[in-house]
């Protein structure tokens, strides 16, 4: 298995540092307003990550942060005349709700807060200021950058054109113009904590820093977000984290990259900002899940009603293949497979091959979609009423397993299917006793419901539509 690390910008073997386990950070949500397509992205991928390390056998010690603690929460609180504890509180409860209807493995992920790991991050910053990293002014504790030979190996930035571009906004208080804060003094109507510099709150990056050596070690295997954060907060991360332990960080580094909405970078500003929230009202959430895995997690994507329809589409026909296989289940003839169909199961094990070599190269989720079709296909073409239910089994065991994996065909239909079998029990009866009015209401009920009924020579078979 083979995983892009940014750090050394190539494809590596991915070796953890324990041989069974597997230890991986995601840098979280700051909460203080719901999710939005691009907060999604990362939340998808690297689930399927943390599923496919899975499916390979390793435990996965799997972490996503909640910042609420930032800026962003103060002005919101003072916004909605409230608490920043309320405003952190509430957004946390949205996430876990958008992060579940986007089928992410949500009780096996834990969730630190910043303001739960103060007393750590106090204790991390005046470690630093022993070792003559960090340095205080008048209660606010700086990072010195210029004290980190390899600062922007992450991000491939030179510390010179850094400091050149910093200048503009230098903050005179910093040594160098690209210092950054480890811990801000207090405000007034700001949230505050005491600590040997007065008091005062955390900054952005040491949180991170923070909780990752806390909960997960001083290395671990896989650290993980959006392009975004690759510069400065990725960067800063791990000039802090080295600067302590001597140690590195983390062995690979992950990032996805970023979704424009109609052909242009989404943005507030422009009124392309769709959060998951709204996406919901109008598609499940399972469609956005799937368009977010039609494409390599490093290629650039454009978000559109068009692409999410075309989305529903392709995810509609995945079903439909499943649910003829479940169909097939039932009235397949309980024997042992001849030897077309063992050329069949061949294929379908080959398929299983493609599938686990496109995820091994870099976590390749279009063309591992594209192997689910493959298997529809394949059953659409050669299995029948008259098949093995031996085989037919097999095909539906493999399209569920790899599907699993994407966090994919994991709904049954809204319309149980034991109603449906039923209805079309009651059509062909009406049908055998000359009611072709009941038969024709039952048919045109169950379309109403997204339900259409075949009439084919093997009987009666069904399909879901949009």
């Amino acid at each position: 298995m083979k995983l892009f690390n940014t750090l050394t910008r190539k494809k590596e073997e991915f070796k953890p540092i324990n041989e069974n386990k597997v230890t991986m950070y995601v840098c979280g949500p700051t909460v203080y307003n719901y999710i939005h397509v691009g907060n999604a992205r990362p939340l998808v991928v690297f689930d399927v990550v943390r599923r496919y390390l899975q499916h390979k056998g390793y435990e996965v010690d799997y972490i996503v942060n909640f910042t609420d603690i930032d800026d962003k929460l103060i002005i919101k609180a003072n916004e909605e005349n409230t608490t920043v504890k309320e405003i952190a509180e509430k957004f946390i409860e949205e996430y876990l709700t958008d992060a579940r209807n986007l089928n992410v493995k949500e009780d096996e992920t834990k969730h630190p807060k910043a303001t739960e790991n103060i007393q750590d991050i106090i204790e991390f910053i005046k470690a630093l200021e022993e070792k003559d990293v960090a340095y205080n002014v008048n209660g606010n504790v700086y990072f010195d950058v210029s004290k980190v030979k390899d600062y922007g190996k992450l991000s491939n930035k030179k510390l010179e054109e850094l400091i050149v571009g910093a200048r503009i906004q230098e903050n005179t208080e910093k040594r160098n113009p690209i210092d950054f804060a480890l811990w801000k003094s207090e405000k007034p109507g700001e949230p505050s904590w005491d600590c040997p510099w007065g008091k005062g709150r955390p900054g952005w990056h040491i949180e991170c820093s923070v909780m990752a050596k806390k909960y997960l070690g001083d290395t671990i295997d896989i650290h993980a977000g959006g392009q975004d954060l690759e510069f400065p907060h990725h960067e800063n991360e791990i000039a802090q984290t080295e600067s302590l332990t001597g140690k590195t960080f983390s062995n690979y580094w992950m990032h996805n990259a970023m979704i424009n909405v109609d052909d242009q970078k989404m943005s507030k500003s422009l009124d392309n900002f769709f959060t998951v929230r709204v996406v919901s009202k109008e598609f499940d959430l399972e469609v956005l899940r799937y368009f977010l895995l039609s494409s390599h997690y490093r290629s650039q994507v454009n978000f559109s009603r068009d692409i999410m329809n075309a989305s529903r589409n392709a995810l509609d026909r995945l079903y439909n293949g499943k649910n003829n296989l479940k169909y097939l289940l039932d009235v397949a003839a309980d024997r042992e497979m001849d030897e077309n169909e063992l050329k069949i199961s061949k294929d379908l094990e080959d398929f299983k091959e493609k599938f686990i070599k496109s995820m091994d190269d870099d976590i390749n989720t279009a063309d591992a979609i594209s192997v689910l079709f493959e298997i529809v296909k394949l059953s659409n073409a050669n299995l029948s009423a008259k098949s093995s239910k031996m085989l037919i089994q097999k095909a539906y065991n493999q399209l569920m397993e790899l599907s699993n994996i994407l966090g994919l065909l994991y709904k049954e239909n809204d319309i149980i299917e034991d109603e449906i079998l039923k209805l079309i029990e009651e059509r062909n009866a009406a049908r055998k006793n000359k009611d072709y009015a009941l038969a024709d209401k039952i048919r045109d009920d169950l379309k109403e419901k997204g339900i259409v009924l075949e009439d084919t020579s093997e009987g009666v078979k069904w399909k879901k539509i949009n």
